[in-house]
């Protein structure tokens, strides 16, 4: 199976759920994402501000600031690269490519991304080894190439999770699915 047919495959399973059962199997996810170590000790985050069929984001990036972490969320800048941005309030997002909300906070310089410690990313499918099916644009595969010592914590519904993820060289690993 090629990325195109499972990521069909992925959207047709994700339409099984009202956007309410997607916020409940979102709140058993966000709760194992913030009982994992490296998570919880890290003191700057890059999260990412959740698409309606993703797991939800929204309040916990704002319960994870309140506890004093810095949020970083990725601001896609041009068709092939991201910047990072400190989150600093949803009154500070503004609608961006692809129709994510993206805020308008500091700009988190590149010279600065290795003191990012937990990169929590988003995709379509994950398989056990760490493998990652994204949407297709490679955004974060090419941001995370920039920092090679963050800790990247790939995040799904359990259903989204698959048992192979073809791959290509350019493809980054995780190195913690939830």
């Amino acid at each position: 199976m090629n990325k195109k047919e499972l990521r069909k495959i992925i959207k047709d399973r994700k339409r099984q759920y009202s956007s309410s059962q997607l916020e409940e199997l979102s709140l058993s996810v966000l709760s194992r994402l913030a009982d994992q170590e490296s998570f919880r000790k890290a003191k700057i985050i890059l999260m990412y501000y959740s698409l309606p069929d993703e797991v939800n984001t929204h309040t916990f990036i704002d319960e994870m600031t309140a506890l004093g972490k810095t949020v970083l969320l990725p601001v896609v800048k041009d068709s092939e690269n991201m910047e990072i941005r400190e989150y600093s309030g949803r009154k500070d997002l503004t609608e961006g490519s692809f129709k994510i909300m993206e805020p308008t906070g500091n700009l988190f310089p590149p010279e600065r991304y290795g003191e990012i410690e937990v990169g929590v990313i988003p995709g379509m499918s994950f398989d056990e080894k760490g493998n990652r099916l994204g949407r297709g644009k490679g955004y974060y595969d090419r941001f995370l190439k920039k920092v090679p010592t963050l800790f990247k914590i790939g995040i799904c519904f359990d259903f989204q999770k698959t048992d192979t993820i073809p791959t290509e060289e350019t493809d980054i690993r995780m190195d913690c699915i939830i």
